[in-house]
């Protein structure tokens, strides 16, 4: 991990705004901060990391220093990969601030086990939290729903539905379109809905570093499939920015999903972008 190409500017923005409803900062890959009106903050899968280079080369800057983040209530994971869970990225949040950290099974072993969070930053094991689908989290004026998503790559992976009076938002995590949408799509009514987007390409093998055809996100009608079943009115792509060789143009998706009734828009944020409920 780097030092922040952007100064504290970014967790300053968060820490000063005053949102008249819900705000909604991107912070890159598939990292989201959403602060309420009433000062609740929380984040989800943020990531500072440069990944693993030339295996996965980080292609947008580092917006933040954990160390300067001063206000969360909570951290979730959606699932265990490393740039969801990221002892150096997260960690410091929960030292700093005494935040919870909401994950799956998986995800958890990853932060006690793998990267022993609790021996090499001053978090708590009091700070873990484990949840799985099905569950409801209370964290401030947010109520936060567990569901299940579909990503093949991961073991335990979980999407989030979170409703506020201002509205309800939808993060997916690293999900594909899922048999299971069509039910969720009727069952809440999805303002803001993050689904993540990439390319198909060519990324050295985990082992062997010998490049091998790589997918790991939804194409552009995976995303309007997952978006269109899940009845969500505006569509933000994620992760389309991060790793070289899987970029992708989120512009494309206009043109794929025009002639459907859901997403009824598409909303593109590039890292560091606000948006508000």
């Amino acid at each position: 991990m780097s030092e922040s190409d952007w100064g504290t500017w970014l967790p300053d923005a968060i820490a000063d705004a005053e949102p008249e409803t819900v705000a909604v900062w991107y912070l890159g890959c598939n990292g989201f901060v959403f602060k309420g009106c009433a000062g609740t903050t929380v984040w989800i899968d943020p990531y500072v990391g440069l990944g693993d280079p030339p295996r996965t080369v980080r292609m947008i800057p580092v917006p933040f220093d954990p160390e300067d983040v001063e206000e969360a209530d909570a951290v979730l994971a959606t699932h265990e990969h490393t740039d969801h869970v990221h002892g150096p990225s997260q960690a410091p949040i929960l030292a700093n601030t005494g935040a919870t950290y909401y994950a799956p099974d998986d995800s958890l072993s990853v932060a006690r086990d793998e990267e022993s969070w609790t021996e090499h930053w001053d978090a708590e094991e009091s700070q873990f939290a484990e949840v799985s689908e099905g569950d409801t989290v209370e964290i401030g004026e947010f109520e936060i729903d567990v569901v299940e998503v579909f990503d093949p790559d991961a073991t335990h992976p979980v999407g989030y539905v979170i409703e506020h009076d201002a509205g309800t938002v939808f993060h997916g995590g690293d999900t594909k379109p899922s048999e299971d949408f069509s039910q969720l799509g009727q069952e809440y009514d999805i303002d803001l809905g993050i689904l993540a987007f990439g390319s198909v390409g060519r990324i050295p093998d985990k082992e062997t570093r010998e490049p091998v055809r790589t997918k790991w996100y939804s194409d552009e009608n995976e995303i309007v499939e997952a978006a269109s079943d899940l009845q969500i009115d505006r569509l933000v792509p994620s992760h389309w920015d991060m790793w070289k060789g899987l970029t992708a143009d989120p512009t494309v998706l206009h043109d794929h999903a025009r002639s459907f009734e859901y997403p009824r828009r598409l909303e593109i944020v590039e890292i560091g972008d606000r948006i508000d409920l």
